[in-house]
């Protein structure tokens, strides 16, 4: 392959700049754009213009290399092949259906008053349980567990000697984060710790050590917050997409159906 990229190096004219041109390369002055090489990429969600210039090398060199392959298929007549022309059809009756399903969809309209009807007869649909933000210390054993306690009491700050005490003396993964667990629903932990979470006021911690089946925890309360449901603003747009694929899947389906009633159809 890098013998096919040399030998026609000369023709070859390298944008000025990777990160706003609109292409990045150009072979016998065909442009190498950016849908070019999310193809070579193989994933579209990967932003070409941040990578490493390495890899944007290697990219731009395997578009190249692709173009250059494929005018060559081109120029040797396989478009009169038997299997490239049946192969054809075939993209061409699925590419058909495919823009013909993006245009029933585009189609769809959703008004505001569907939205607020939908969002009112399934208020249940949108209540966030009770979040808690904690950390915790998990010690082995309940000893170890009231020393911690002890230290904290008798520590100024002490959210900054839980952290530290975490670092220190935690079993737990999260021992070099401070013993952070991050946000969660208060029916995710297993129910020990959960109804020793809930119990604090944020900003305090464990007076007892809390024992579950990992051992026994001290832990510190950073925010609680209480369930909710979520307003309409806050989720409209998911209940626009909701209802956008609801009425396309039934659009799809009432046509099937109607078609499937006029099609002479034998299953073998």
């Amino acid at each position: 392959m890098k013998k096919i990229v040399s030998s026609v190096i000369a023709t070859l004219a390298l944008a000025a700049s990777l990160n706003a041109a609109d292409y990045y390369a150009t072979v016998n002055g065909e442009k190498i754009t950016k849908e070019d090489l999310e193809i070579v990429l193989r994933n579209p969600n990967i932003d070409f213009d941040i990578l490493p210039k390495e890899r944007k090398d290697k990219a731009i060199e395997q578009a190249i290399e692709k173009k250059l392959l494929t005018n060559a298929a081109l120029k040797s007549g396989v478009e009169k092949d038997k299997s490239y022309k049946e192969a054809l059809e075939k993209i061409k009756k699925d590419l058909a259906l495919e823009i013909w399903m993006q245009n029933q969809f585009k189609a769809i309209k959703v008004t505001d008053k569907e939205q607020k009807d939908y969002y009112n007869n399934n208020k249940e649909r949108f209540k966030q349980p009770a979040t808690l933000e904690a950390r915790h210390i998990l010690l082995e054993n309940e000893a170890d567990a009231k020393e911690v306690i002890k230290l904290l009491d008798k520590a100024s700050n002490k959210k900054d000697e839980f952290i530290k005490l975490a670092g220190e003396k935690s079993k737990g993964p999260t021992a070099s984060k401070g013993g952070y667990l991050g946000k969660f629903s208060e029916d995710r932990m297993v129910p020990e710790f959960s109804a020793g979470a809930k119990a604090l006021n944020a900003g305090e911690y464990s007076k007892a050590p809390v024992k579950t089946q990992f051992g026994y925890h001290v832990i510190f309360l950073e925010s609680k917050e209480p369930a909710k449901t979520l307003e309409f603003d806050v989720i409209k747009n998911k209940i626009k997409e909701f209802l956008l694929q609801d009425k396309f899947r039934k659009i799809i389906s009432d046509k099937a159906e109607k078609l499937k009633k006029e099609a002479k159809i034998v299953i073998k």
